[in-house]
């Protein structure tokens, strides 16, 4: 075999191998790994083995946060010095209020889970609040509180921008 050809075969093989990893590789978001969900032909939507995937994503996500909650409190009580020099108090008081304001935030998001848990549970989950159709699995994915298909979503935020400029 020439050397031309040794490269194009080890080319070839490197490709296949990451197109193998690319198809088993987990999704990385914001509730980190899970493996998305691969719809076999003929399933309704939003069948219990897909409500049970949302299920488990949301639960993930909402431990993740519980998990930082806890992080910030310990991290808070280790480093809360009283530091004679005003500007090394004033920065260590900045430094909370920013992540106070990041935890208010995901508390919020919390709630929102929780509430998105709950629809799950009572199977009214993946269609649009607005218009009733299916908000689809890779958007769901990607915002699991989702509560509008993308067009009612588009529709509300060109009216939001439209009322507040």
């Amino acid at each position: 075999m020439t050397a031309k050809a040794k490269t194009t075969a080890t080319r070839r093989s490197t490709a296949s191998k990451r197109s193998r990893a690319a198809a088993v590789q987990t999704v990385d978001s914001q509730f980190h790994n899970f493996t998305p969900y691969q719809p076999k032909k003929g399933e309704h939507y939003m069948n219990d083995a897909q409500l049970e995937h949302f299920h488990d994503i949301l639960n993930n996500w909402r431990r993740e946060l519980m998990e930082e909650v806890d992080r910030t409190v310990h991290h808070m009580q280790e480093e809360a010095a009283n530091f004679p020099d005003p500007a090394d108090r004033a920065t260590q008081e900045e430094e909370f209020s920013i992540e106070l304001r990041t935890r208010d935030r995901e508390r919020k998001l919390i709630k929102k889970i929780d509430q998105t848990i709950d629809r799950v549970d009572q199977e009214d989950y993946g269609f649009c609040d607005t218009c009733g159709i299916e908000i689809g699995l890779r958007r769901l994915e990607a915002r699991p509180t989702a509560t509008q298909c993308v067009d009612c979503k588009s529709l509300d935020e060109i009216k939001e921008r439209q009322i507040h400029g």
